[in-house]
This record gives C-alpha cells, sequence and structure tokens, in this order.
C-alpha cells in the first residue's frame, strides 16, 4: 500500500501564535509530528506551509517541504495545492496529518490509509472511545455515529446519540460512555476526491456546525470509519495544552 502524508502547518493560530515552531523537548513541534509521519510507512512525508519562517526552521531538518497560499479557506483547500504541486495520480491515498498533534501515533496514520485502501469510499478517518462524561456535552469534542459497515451517518458538536432514556430525565450520571465516540482529526483521501471535494458547494451542516467533513455526507459520498487501535492523545491548541504535552514527553 502507497501512501503520502500531507502536515499542513500555518503560523498564525489565535490562541499559540507561532504554534508549529513551538519547542517541545528541543525541538519544533512540526519536528516530532514529522518524525511520527515518517514512521508509519509512508512513501513521502511533506510539510506544507504558508509562513516564511515555518519553511526555513523545517528546512533545518528535512527539504520535504512546500510554501502554499496564504488565502486558503481549509486545511483541505491547502491539501488540493499540494497534490496539484507533486502532481499527484488520482488514485494514491494522501493522509492529511495536523501539524499540531506531537503525540500522535504512527500506527494510527497507517490505520486510516489501509481502512481507505480496502474499501471504494473516496474518504476515511478514524474515532476513539469517549470515556468521559463531561466530553459528550463538550462541544469541542466532535462525536461520531457510524453504521454496520463503517460508513459515518453524522459528525455533530451536540451529544450524540441522544441517550433519552437519561438525557430526557436529566440523569446523565447514568449515561454510558461506551455508547459514544470521539471524533480524531486524521483523514485519509484519494488524491482526486480532493480536487473534487473543493469544487462542492458547502452545505448548510457544515456551516451550522463549523465542520468541513459533513459536505462530503451531504452530497451523499461515504466517509470510512473506524476507532482507533491506539487511542490517540489530544492535540495542541493553547498554551496549556502544549505544557502538557512538554510533561508527558520529559516523562518519557
Amino acid at each position: 500500500m502507497e501512501f503520502v502524508v500531507v502536515i499542513p502547518a500555518r503560523f498564525a493560530s489565535s490562541r499559540l501564535p507561532g504554534k508549529p515552531l513551538a519547542d517541545i523537548c528541543g525541538k519544533p513541534m512540526i519536528q516530532h509530528v514529522y518524525e511520527k509521519a515518517m514512521a508509519s510507512g509512508a512513501s513521502k512525508v511533506v510539510i506544507a506551509t504558508d509562513h516564511q519562517q515555518v519553511f526555513d526552521v523545517v528546512k533545518g531538518f528535512t527539504n520535504n517541504v512546500l510554501m502554499t497560499r496564504d488565502d486558503h479557506q481549509s486545511g483541505t483547500e491547502r491539501l488540493a495545492e499540494v497534490v496539484d504541486l507533486l502532481s499527484l495520480n488520482n488514485d494514491i491515498i494522501v493522509v492529511n496529518v495536523q501539524g499540531d498533534e506531537p503525540l500522535l501515533a504512527a500506527e494510527n496514520v497507517s490505520q486510516v490509509a489501509a481502512l481507505l485502501a480496502n474499501s471504494s469510499a473516496p474518504m476515511a478517518t478514524l474515532s476513539a472511545a469517549i470515556e468521559n462524561v463531561d466530553e459528550i456535552f463538550n462541544p469541542n469534542a466532535v462525536k461520531v455515529v457510524s453504521d454496520v459497515n463503517k460508513n459515518a451517518l453524522y459528525f455533530s458538536r451536540a451529544s450524540i446519540p441522544y441517550d433519552r432514556s437519561h438525557m430526557y430525565t436529566g440523569e446523565n450520571n447514568g449515561l454510558d460512555t461506551q455508547d459514544f465516540q470521539r471524533h480524531v482529526g486524521i483523514y485519509a483521501y484519494r488524491a482526486g476526491f480532493i480536487k473534487q471535494y473543493i469544487s462542492l458547494t458547502p452545505s448548510p451542516l457544515e456551516q451550522l456546525e463549523s465542520l468541513e467533513q459533513l459536505r462530503v455526507l451531504y452530497h451523499g459520498y461515504k466517509i470510512k470509519i473506524e476507532q482507533a487501535k491506539i487511542t490517540p492523545q489530544a492535540g495542541v491548541d493553547t498554551p496549556d495544552d502544549l505544557a502538557r504535552v512538554i510533561a508527558i514527553l520529559q516523562s518519557h
């Protein structure tokens, strides 16, 4: 199975400016992500950035970096530019790994690539079991439900599925977290579908939920999904997240 990993690395971040370059145990965060992706068995790993400083730092540990436009509205648009710049064949699998996931397991990358390779769907992703009831009601934790054939039915910031026997009565302490799955933001696409995706009209659902993967379901395409074999650690969005990741890596 051949697949390519693309790591978008935007410099701008409202909660943690310059996030890709944040120092973690002597290395910039983006280097940690790159090294995890390299261990996944990918045929090629490319970092795509829109900022000269990130480009220059990445050049210090690899030549696999591309400068992309700074006017993209989503990570998928940046991915489409990379597909064009690399002249990738429409059938090749492209895995989008977020640049703020320094604790991502290499096995997560290879798992989502294999999930797509063994299906006819144009796109695949992963989920993880929710262990804390509070996470069910956290809008920053995206929930997902799927069918018996590992096709995603819906993604939402709301608490889905709705456990009527407990939520309706307000007895949230009786909820069984095993009934809930958290979406893990790693995607595998066929390269041709990435270009097709950006030509699709935005859907009301994705605008309401602020979840761009809903555009795929809205237009009738399948997204394969299965539970991650290794539960991914949370990524870095805030200074507190960064401190947590540093503490974890230092302890190792």
